[in-house]
């Protein structure tokens, strides 16, 4: 999806709305198991001479239970907003300001008047993705003897939990009885 500068600061405003295919573009590994066509609804502004994007994303995802390892299908809203601005991004060290202190201004440069906003999308969707996703609150997870998932089945797994740092400990106790 390609933006370009020009149209927006010609037109004032542009809405981009519709459906974007992220495949290719988004990993199918690790957690994320599968995903939808991502649906969005934006408006693009031009800011004096600046592109401000803004509006919301949704997608439909399935990641692994990070307990269990189930599907977990979920549809994420997300909110967008960028700006951007054609030219070079300006030298830290060269410039006069303080590191610490933060003026508000986050601003992501572009080097050409069009610009793909493709990349832009799929990171703030990798972003919102849940760190640690649950089937539910209260998953049991996976035998880690076995492997049984706790959640269908009980085992009958022994799991004695001994710190062990204190394993020596249970040894004396043991010998003294």
């Amino acid at each position: 999806m390609l933006i370009h500068l020009k149209d927006v600061a010609a037109k004032g405003t542009i809405r981009l709305d519709g459906t974007e295919d992220l495949t290719g573009v988004l990993p199918k590994k690790g957690s994320l198991l599968d995903f939808g066509p991502l649906r969005m609804q934006l408006e693009a502004r031009d800011q004096a001479g600046m592109a401000e994007i803004s509006g919301q994303l949704e997608i439909d995802v399935e990641q692994a239970c990070s307990r269990c390892l189930a599907p977990v299908p979920q549809k994420l809203t997300i909110p967008f907003h960028e700006t951007f601005v054609k030219g070079e991004e300006p030298d830290p060290d060269a410039l006069d300001i303080e590191a610490d202190e933060d003026d508000g201004d986050d601003f992501l440069y572009v080097q050409e008047d069009r610009f793909d906003l493709l990349p832009y999308l799929a990171e703030s969707v990798m972003l919102a993705l849940p760190f640690i996703p649950l089937c539910s609150s209260d998953c049991q997870g996976l035998c880690p003897v076995c492997g049984t998932n706790r959640n269908e089945q009980a085992c009958g797994c022994k799991q004695d939990k001994v710190d062990p740092r204190l394993a020596g400990l249970a040894d004396f106790f043991n010998k003294q009885s």
